[in-house]
C-alpha cells in the first residue's frame, strides 16, 4: 500500500516542508528572510549602478 504525503508547503527561506498556510516554517526564518531580501535588493542596485557607469564610460571613450 502506498502511503500518501499530507498536503504541505515549503518554507520560502530554507525550503523545509511544513504544514499550514504560512510562507515560513518558523519565526526565525521569517525574521532572517527580511534581512536577506534587503541584501539582495542592495546587490541588485549596485549591479545596476555599475552597469550604467560602464555604459557611460564606454560612450565617452567611443564618442
Amino acid at each position: 500500500m502506498v502511503e500518501k504525503i499530507p498536503q504541505h508547503r515549503h518554507c520560502s527561506r530554507c525550503g523545509k516542508a511544513h504544514l499550514g498556510e504560512d510562507r515560513f516554517c518558523s519565526d526565525d526564518c521569517r525574521a532572517t528572510s527580511g534581512d536577506s531580501l534587503k541584501k539582495k535588493k542592495r546587490q541588485l542596485l549596485i549591479l545596476y549602478a555599475i552597469t550604467v557607469a560602464v555604459l557611460i564610460i564606454a560612450l565617452f571613450f567611443l564618442g
